[in-house]
């Protein structure tokens, strides 16, 4: 199925995103994690598309959407932007995925717009504690800008590799390895690449996304939501808390996205729980 990309013109700048599917399908927004951008969800974009209207925003600041105004934006502003979003694209009431950062910002946009969600799904979402939230603000997503030896180039490269083989990256002790293989060359290369294109702001939706308490905020949903999880996900070992934060939630896990097979995969137990009864 082919993916398409676009853009939406705003108040703030442009919105880019991809798309598949046709507009008489059931309408769902993905969401997509930090850093990056919507690329990483393509193998998911385009397995979905079979079934519904897929469009899958880059959030601000990330990838090719134009970066927010603010110097320290907070999660609701992501939400909002995709509010309105939502309303250029002229849709009412959609259904919702996200994950990671844009788990958080879909937790922010249903609590907001609640009428406008239909299903909800997301997708691994860590918890912080108050003692490593304090560490990871200040470490976990450095600024960076260009320079002409090419410094960020590289510092980009590691942030992007060193997340699959320790959790935090920065903490590099035997006992914070992951205990799954790093994802392929071709992977790493669209998330480098992705990074690199908002390499001055891509931080500040990350830094928003840690401010931001799903611990609070999820058991406040009256959506019916599907809380999921990949299997090698980093953050796997807050999945069993997380999925008992909102009393009726389904929950599962799947094998994630980072190939086209496991991707099919995934995206049959989500439409399975946006198409079900």
């Amino acid at each position: 199925m082919l993916v398409r990309r676009r853009f939406m013109d705003m108040p703030f700048g442009q919105i880019h995103y991809r798309e598949a599917g046709t507009s008489d399908l059931p309408p769902l927004m993905l969401l997509h994690a930090s850093p990056g951008s919507s690329k990483q969800l393509e193998f998911l974009i385009e397995n979905l598309g079979k079934q519904f209207h897929v469009i899958a925003p880059d959030t601000m600041g990330n990838g090719d959407s134009t970066p927010p105004k603010q110097e320290q934006p907070e999660i609701s502003d992501y939400a909002n932007a995709m509010i309105a979003f939502s309303d250029q694209l002229g849709w009412k009431k959609m259904h919702l995925y996200g994950t990671h950062t844009g788990a958080r910002i879909a937790v922010c946009m249903a609590l907001q717009e609640g009428g406008r969600i239909d299903r909800l799904i997301l997708d691994g979402f860590g918890l912080y504690t108050p003692k490593s939230l304090d560490q990871i603000l200040k470490v976990y997503a450095p600024s960076m800008e260009p320079d002409q030896q090419g410094l960020h180039v590289m510092q980009a490269w590691q942030l992007c590799r060193d997340q699959y083989i320790w959790f935090p990256w920065f903490r590099k002790q035997a006992e914070k390895r992951v205990p799954h293989d790093l994802p392929d060359a071709e992977f790493l290369h669209h998330k480098f690449v992705e990074l690199l294109k908002g390499i001055r702001s891509y931080h500040k939706s990350y830094k928003a996304a840690f401010r931001y308490s799903m611990r609070e905020y999820v058991p406040k949903l009256e959506h019916r939501t599907l809380i999921t999880c990949a299997e090698n996900d980093l953050v796997r070992p807050d999945y069993e808390e997380a999925r008992m934060l909102l009393d009726g939630a389904e929950s599962c896990i799947t094998p994630g996205v980072r190939s086209e097979e496991d991707a099919a995969t995934t995206a049959a137990a989500f439409a399975q729980f946006l198409l079900g009864n």
